[in-house]
């Protein structure tokens, strides 16, 4: 299945693809798609329902509407950094030997085509496309053998960044991290069952139809079996917490000299099963 949420009558209506362009809407389900509906099983009642209902729901065209963040907030948002070879060496880094976490605000959460605000005093909003997981059930102390398991989906996520925020202004990352609409999340969500291997997922973003990212997820430094199981001893993840797990080389950061969006850019991204997102971005007044 692939699980979105859409923009309708000043609310959001959850639904389910019904295909490329069709959108089943899943009101009468009487659920949104978050903690609570992952916790109790919401995937498996889900399917059971659409199986069922899928003749009688009533459907809306994708391209008509205003997709909204494919889950609702999560309660966690957490991040890995430098998890790609070509992106460590970009940015004149040793790759880790552990993983590099940090946190999102989760009030950067927007939809996969909403504008993408550049901050008042930003000049240095850059872009990164990553691959989310979508967790699924409660999680501690996961070994890698099991760590998949605990997984609902995956998402595209643009962890957008603000470099000076980030970098020269001392403290932790999550300042350059977290400024409204920086957390782009869908167009859907896939269920595992749709992704044969998370570890080998080629992902794309150009800049204004230049390709700048074109990597793949088998890159990785550490794999999604390996980011899960470690996250599991320092912090329980909830069903429908987020992990965004890294980006590719081609960030604005590492160009010589830095590249970083200005006022009508239009970012485009996209990862392979995972559908596309696009971003016009607009200066906040």
């Amino acid at each position: 299945m692939k699980l979105t949420r859409y923009h309708e009558n000043n609310s959001i209506t959850p639904g389910v693809f019904a295909s490329e362009t069709e959108i089943f809407n899943c009101t009468s389900f009487g659920e949104d798609w978050g903690e609570s509906f992952f916790e109790n099983d919401g995937l498996t009642r889900l399917a059971a329902f659409i199986e069922g209902e899928g003749n009688s729901l009533p459907k809306v065209r994708a391209a008509e509407v205003r997709l909204a963040p494919a889950i609702t907030r999560p309660s966690k948002l957490v991040c890995i950094g430098l998890n790609y070879a070509s992106h460590a060496a970009e940015s004149g880094m040793e790759p880790p030997s552990e993983p590099v976490i940090f946190f999102k605000a989760t009030t950067a959460w927007g939809g996969p085509n909403d504008a993408i605000v550049i901050p008042r005093d930003s000049e240095k909003t850059d872009w990164e496309v990553e691959l989310a997981v979508v967790i699924g059930k409660r999680v501690k102390y996961v070994s890698e053998d099991d760590a998949l398991d605990y997984i609902a989906g995956y998402a595209v996520h643009n962890d957008y960044s603000e470099r000076e925020w980030q970098l020269e202004k001392g403290g932790q990352w999550v300042k350059g991290k977290s400024a409204d609409s920086y957390a782009p999340f869908g167009p859907y969500v896939a269920t595992k069952d749709e992704v044969a291997d998370p570890n080998n997922l080629n992902l794309w973003l150009t800049l204004n139809g230049k390709k700048l990212q074109d990597g793949c997820t088998s890159d990785f430094i550490f794999n999604i079996q390996h980011v899960i199981s470690y996250l599991s001893r320092f912090m329980t993840l909830l069903p429908g917490d987020v992990i965004s797990t890294g980006t590719p080389a081609g960030v604005g950061l590492g160009f010589d000299p830095p590249m970083y969006l200005k006022a009508g850019d239009v970012v485009e991204l996209g990862i392979d099963g995972l559908g596309s997102q696009k971003q016009t971005a607009v200066k906040e007044s």
